[in-house]
């Protein structure tokens, strides 16, 4: 035990390192005497030399100081403000090397979190994207000041230094543009700026979202107060230089908070809300609604659920965690009957709008939480043939891990955005069921991020 603790790292100490893998943050991950050290910017392959930054009980960090040995996926990050931003982790990694690696990430977790045979395991090529770049539909930068100019962007890794975004490389192009022309109106005006020290100051955030289909475009600036300056010169000026524009709006939130929206909400201009496609559906979004930032992945993300749900218009299904209903109204032509459960009121007043809106009358929305909405069913006598599942970063709630296992569907569909918390709730699922493939799907690219489908199929 103390010859251990002899060779243990040391913080500023320098070293060599292989890189074995990808983390699940993006950083490479490689052994110093037995330890773990994590390396941001390192990729699978390399012969780095380190220094390290950060020592934990089971881990250190560490930074790059020479790349001994290049990967041969490394590759020149287009972003001029990359290293400093932090929105991406995998910029400077060949694209289709990133599908490999995310993929890799997958594999990693369920070796780590089951007992499963994963080599066995159907864990299929991430789908990818064709063009991996301007794909995001929205965008929300912060605003800040510095030498009188105006600034807006995202606050840099593990700092507060506002970090100026020109031109952001996985934003669409339209989001870009408005966001450069907000923000020179605000400047032009002069405008305050939030300043979070001293909580004075009026605009804290621009956020830009577009319809990709539709090319409808809604700006909307969150403030500190309700009272705007120069609001009607700012709305007139907006629609002069974006005439594409379709929705102005003010969100409120004079709160010390990390969220970037307040609970009020006021129209400048145009509608209240812009549209957008997904397939042959057409969905309102208005300032806060939550949509996939993503919209091409999206389509391709729900027919891998389409797919692994296998439906021929007999089954009953569930669509948990339903959000505005998305998935649930993407299955609908072929289920007998859809039922959707949701903690957020809003979010289910939506889902019901849009399946009126798209004329599906066998759709049912209720407030409140699966692992208790679920069992309450049940007892009346209705028990769900395939159960959608498409939880947040957490995973499934414990109890409604145990309320699967006794309500017993036949298939479950795991939409996942966390491998780590997917393989955990795997292991608990495999006692009664089979997992029948895995496909990873890229929603974001030149990120860390790998969300995937996973068929479930009830054993016996």
């Amino acid at each position: 035990m103390k010859q251990e603790q002899s060779v243990r790292i040391i913080e500023k100490q320098t070293f060599p390192l292989t890189i074995k893998r990808l983390g699940i943050n993006g950083e490479g991950v490689g052994y110093f005497k037995k330890q773990v050290v994590f390396v941001p910017g390192a990729l699978p392959g390399e012969e780095v030399v380190v220094e390290a930054t950060k020592i934990q009980p089971k881990f250190a960090e560490a930074r790059i100081k020479k790349i001994r040995k290049k990967s041969e996926h490394r590759v020149a990050p287009p972003c001029p403000v990359y290293e400093e931003c932090g929105g991406c982790q995998l910029q400077h990694l060949d694209y289709r090397q990133q599908l490999v690696e995310k993929r890799d990430i997958v594999k990693q977790s369920l070796e780590r979190h089951t007992k499963l045979n994963v080599e066995k395991l159907d864990i299929r090529d991430t789908l990818g994207m064709e063009n991996p770049w301007n794909y995001r539909n929205k965008s929300q930068f912060q605003v800040g000041q510095r030498d009188g100019k105006l600034l807006a962007g995202l606050y840099g890794i593990n700092s507060h230094k506002l970090v100026d975004i020109q031109h952001c490389a996985v934003q669409h192009s339209a989001t870009n543009k408005a966001t450069s022309t907000v923000k020179k109106i605000l400047q032009d005006l002069k405008v305050s700026v939030y300043n979070e020290k001293t909580r004075k100051g009026v605009v804290r955030t621009i956020v830009a979202r577009i319809g990709v289909k539709t090319e409808e475009l809604q700006i909307v600036l969150i403030t500190s107060q309700r009272e705007l300056p120069h609001k009607d010169e700012i709305v007139a000026r907006i629609k002069q230089a974006l005439p594409e524009v379709t929705s102005i709006v003010q969100n409120v939130n004079g709160q010390k908070t990390s969220l970037i929206f307040g609970d009020e909400t006021r129209l400048l201009e145009g509608r209240e809300f812009i549209q957008e496609t997904l397939g042959e559906l057409e969905f309102e979004l208005s300032a806060r609604t939550f949509f996939q930032l993503n919209p091409e992945q999206t389509v391709n993300l729900y027919n891998e659920v389409k797919e692994a749900a296998g439906l021929t218009g007999v089954e009953k299904v569930v669509d948990a965690y339903c959000g505005v209903g998305t998935i649930g109204l993407w299955l609908a032509d072929g289920a007998d009957e859809i039922r959707g459960m949701d903690v957020i009121a809003d979010s289910i007043e939506d889902a019901e709008k849009n399946a009126e809106r798209h004329g599906i009358s066998h759709a049912t929305y209720v407030v409140g939480k699966a692992e208790q909405v679920l069992p309450k069913w049940a007892k009346e006598g209705w028990k769900p043939d395939v159960l959608v599942v498409d939880p947040p970063r957490t995973g499934l709630d414990q109890q409604l891990l145990n309320t699967i296992l006794k309500v017993k569907p036949k298939k479950i569909v795991y939409v996942s955005c966390n491998p780590s918390t997917l393989a955990k709730d795997i292991s608990v699922l495999v006692s009664k069921y089979k997992v029948g493939y895995i496909q990873p799907v890229d929603m974001f690219p030149q990120t860390s991020h790998i969300e995937s489908v996973t068929s479930l199929i009830l054993k016996g």
